[in-house]
């Protein structure tokens, strides 16, 4: 019997995010994942995060917070990276494997919302600091400079999601912008260790916190970073040649740069306050530089949220590639930019992080210790409801447990919750891989 037209396109076009990727196609080592996330790390929004820390806290709490928040949050960044690996598979096919094909496709849409949104802020971010930049340094004031500089990042994010995503992480991230932006934030950490030395480094290490914010509250800001990459990693980690190099790789370039930037970001604090950070890093010296090697470094932000919102719109509509998806929503983007007033799309925008907290904690909850995704990902027909019921649950939890203590900040005890609830309820065809229900 011969196919039908639309078997026959259907075979022409593969969905490459529910298909795993060919071991001919994993390249990356330990050494690419690392640089990736280290790059993808480092950003003035996270300098800034790190900015709010202080004067609530004092210096040393607001560091236990970072470094403690900065581990666990990139820990589980490498968790989700292993299981991306382990299973070839991108974000949008380790949903389908949990929560089934059918309801998928809800958290998938959210998480092109979410991706579109914060492809737009970063966009805002860079912006905002390229026209900054501009008066710092010649003087001009346009009122037309948003609108070109805003076109301009546009531009080059998809100029850059035309090409291959594996060649820019192993060409021009790894070679060419992590050193780059290595040197920016080495420059920038010692002119502002060398003001807090001239202020004082015993005054300044001994400071104590203004109160209203505990240290729970700030593990919570510090975790919301690494979190916010979940929906992304397995995107980039399915390429890579081993999930042990994936795991390391993406836990060892992501923690050090949280670290480093959450602490940058409250040294400035406290030796130049200033309501805006860019300010504060264009008055030191040769801060103009370092901004600048930091701005060229938050494009492949920009490039990320693009290159996995098209992966997951792929997932919908395999008829379009991946590359034509990436060129869409970085147009979107650039469209957005120019017209969304961004900061208050912000609550928005985190109130959809806040949904993909317990979506990852049921994930990782279903996946992890060697549960055979494959098999799982061919089951996955139909809705697995109790997955969506914990999902939907956490997802209570997280804004319920702020009305009842803020004690233990919302995304840590959800994603405990979510994570051992998850474990606890395995099928047990997940629990053994032994048996398989029927399709």
């Amino acid at each position: 019997m011969s196919s039908s037209p639309a078997s026959a396109a259907s075979a022409r076009t593969p969905n490459e995010a529910l298909s795993p990727v060919a071991a001919s196609q994993r390249v990356f080592q330990w050494h690419d994942h690392a640089s990736l996330w280290f790059s993808l790390g480092v950003g003035l929004l996270v300098m800034q995060m790190g900015a709010y820390l202080v004067p609530a806290m004092g210096t040393q709490q607001a560091l236990l917070a970072i470094v403690a928040g900065s581990l666990l949050g990139a820990g589980l960044l490498g968790w989700v990276a292993k299981i991306g690996c382990d299973s070839g598979l991108a974000s949008a096919g380790l949903m389908h494997a949990v929560y089934g094909r059918r309801f998928a496709r809800l958290p998938i849409l959210l998480n092109i919302v979410q991706l579109l949104g914060w492809g737009t802020f970063e966009l805002v971010v860079m912006r905002d600091a390229t026209v900054a930049i501009v008066q710092q340094s010649a003087g001009l004031s346009a009122s037309y400079a948003p609108v070109l500089a805003t076109l301009l990042w546009g531009g080059v994010v998809m100029l850059l999601i035309s090409g291959s995503m594996v060649t820019l992480v192993r060409r021009i991230i790894s070679r060419i912008a992590l050193p780059l932006v290595l040197l920016s934030l080495l420059w920038l950490s010692w002119q502002f260790a060398h003001m807090a030395q001239a202020q004082g480094w015993a005054q300044l290490w001994s400071r104590r916190g203004e109160g209203g914010m505990g240290v729970m509250g700030a593990l919570d800001l510090v975790i919301a970073m690494p979190i916010s990459w979940l929906p992304l990693v397995a995107d980039y980690a399915r390429y890579g040649k081993t999930s042990q190099g994936a795991l390391r790789g993406t836990w060892l370039g992501y923690a050090l740069a949280n670290i480093w930037c959450y602490a940058l970001g409250v040294l400035v604090a406290l030796t130049l306050p200033s309501e805006n950070l860019v300010t504060a890093l264009l008055l030191a010296q040769g801060g103009l530089i370092a901004l600048s090697l930091i701005l060229l470094d938050e494009i492949d932000n920009a490039y990320g949220d693009a290159y996995s919102a098209a992966v997951s719109s792929h997932s919908l509509l395999p008829r379009w590639s991946v590359r034509r998806w990436g060129l869409l929503v970085a147009a979107l983007s650039t469209a957005l930019a120019l017209v969304l007033p961004m900061h208050s799309l912000e609550p928005f925008l985190l109130l959809l992080s806040s949904v993909f907290v317990p979506l990852f904690g049921v994930i990782l909850g279903r996946l992890a210790f060697g549960t055979p995704v494959a098999q799982r990902l061919q089951q996955a027909a139909g809705v697995h409801w109790p997955a969506v019921g914990l999902w939907l649950a956490g997802i209570a939890f997280f804004h319920l447990l702020p009305q009842i203590t803020t004690a233990f900040g919302s995304a840590l005890p959800t994603l405990l919750l979510c994570f051992g609830l998850s474990w606890a309820t395995r099928p047990s065809e997940l629990a053994h891989g032994a048996r398989t229900e029927p399709a």
